[in-house]
């Protein structure tokens, strides 16, 4: 399997079709640096791992409207954000599109609280990592790869537990560049965190692991007869 120079990711799967910004040998020399607020290690597909400009740092989205969440810079749409199906759509479909296709990423960040994470998953040399970024730099980062070689996420099934304003989502997503490609290039779980301030919910966290050789979907957490 052929590696980034410096730092083996044996079976990482990528979220996204290929790097953002940089060679994968200038993302690796950051990320040995230790300078990794902007840096995720990614693999592309079999034999093959690469490095990711990918997310930046945490979201300032506007003034507080309810305790701990903020006033997004775009007003959500009611029908985004008035149950947890709307709101779990919203966040498949905005990131979702064509080669060439803008996303809309007011729409996006409107979906988070102002202290909204997005966190990737990953396994180097057999030990679990992860990264934490907020949602309006995750947009900047990714929207030259998303409109460049187009992207589709779609939700596979899904697992939802909820306790008053607290809910989770464990979301099975596969990934494609066209809703037209046969085979998804990614596979995983969302693990979405959700919270409903008596007027609507808010994204909290979407935490992921993308699934690898050594770490399959389990069945339950596919359709009907597990994939």
């Amino acid at each position: 399997m052929q590696h980034a120079p410096g730092i083996r990711l044996p079976q990482f799967e990528s979220r996204f079709p290929d790097e953002v910004h940089g060679s994968a040998e200038a993302s690796n020399t950051e990320y040995e640096r230790g300078n990794v607020n902007n840096q995720l290690p990614v693999g592309s597909g079999p034999g093959q791992a690469v490095y990711r400009t990918a997310f930046l740092a945490a979201a300032v989205l506007g003034a507080v409207v309810s305790p701990g969440v903020a006033r997004a810079q775009v007003e959500a749409d009611p029908a985004d954000v008035e149950s947890i199906d709307g709101i779990v759509a919203a966040l498949y479909d905005v990131i979702s599109g064509e080669a060439g296709e803008a996303r809309d990423w007011g729409r996006f960040e409107s979906l988070f609280v102002s202290d909204g994470r997005l966190m990737p998953t990953w396994s180097q040399e057999s030990r679990a990592q992860r990264l934490s970024w907020g949602p309006a730099e995750y947009g900047e980062a990714v929207t030259e790869s998303l409109e460049r070689s187009g992207f589709f996420e779609t939700e596979l099934h899904r697992e939802v537990q909820q306790f008053g304003q607290v809910a989770h989502v464990f979301s099975t997503y596969e990934s494609r560049n066209s809703p037209e490609d046969e085979t998804p290039f990614a596979r995983g779980i969302n693990s979405i965190q959700l919270f409903h301030d008596g007027t609507r919910w808010w994204i909290v966290t979407v935490f992921w692991a993308s699934e690898r050789p050594d770490l399959p979907v389990p069945a339950e957490y596919l359709p009907g007869d597990g994939g």
